[in-house]
């Protein structure tokens, strides 16, 4: 999907606050590396372009660094980098999807945004539980879409070092 694409996606009705049922079972999907992950809508407040993102000393390895959206300062999380997959250049299709976590905006670095997808919740298994120290801790669940199988993300825990067994990136990113 291509970054304008991208905008009229989140221009729907599901991105209304005040009205949750319209965001219900709806998750927007993307992806990164050779997977599709998918983000509770209720979580994402706008899809940008990608930007200059200026790098900030003693971050974890998956904080990318900050951004300035419109006089505010977020940090950026690079969703390849938190997966531990290669580095690699952005390019027309990388985007950042700017979400709200425990009243804070972060932006995720993803290769490109697909689609707003329903999943309801009889079409979503648990997350499996072979290592909740790592990164099948940020697992909500596996959705299915058809024949397809979407990786859910708990937006909440992506900021958590679970390596580490460290909080601090999701302390310093509400100083941010």
């Amino acid at each position: 999907m291509e970054e304008n694409n991208a905008k009229e996606v989140m221009e729907g009705d599901f991105l209304d606050e005040d009205d949750e049922d319209t965001q219900k079972d709806k998750f927007l999907t993307f992806r990164v590396g050779d997977e599709d992950y998918g983000i509770e809508i209720r979580h994402v407040t706008e899809i940008i372009g990608i930007q200059k993102i200026t790098a900030v000393p003693d971050m974890p390895e998956f904080i990318k660094g900050v951004i300035n959206l419109r006089g505010k300062v977020i940090p950026v999380l690079d969703m390849r980098r938190r997966f531990a997959l290669e580095d690699r250049d952005y390019d027309e299709r990388t985007c950042i999807v700017v979400v709200n976590v425990a009243e804070a905006a972060v932006g995720l670095v993803v290769d490109t945004v697909n689609e707003v997808v329903d999943i309801p919740e009889e079409q979503i298994e648990p997350a499996p539980e072979i290592n909740k120290a790592g990164n099948s801790a940020m697992l909500q669940g596996l959705g299915k879409v058809g024949e397809e199988v979407k990786i859910l993300l708990d937006v909440s825990k992506l900021l958590y070092d679970h390596e580490t067994g460290d909080n601090r990136a999701h302390a310093q990113t509400s100083v941010a």
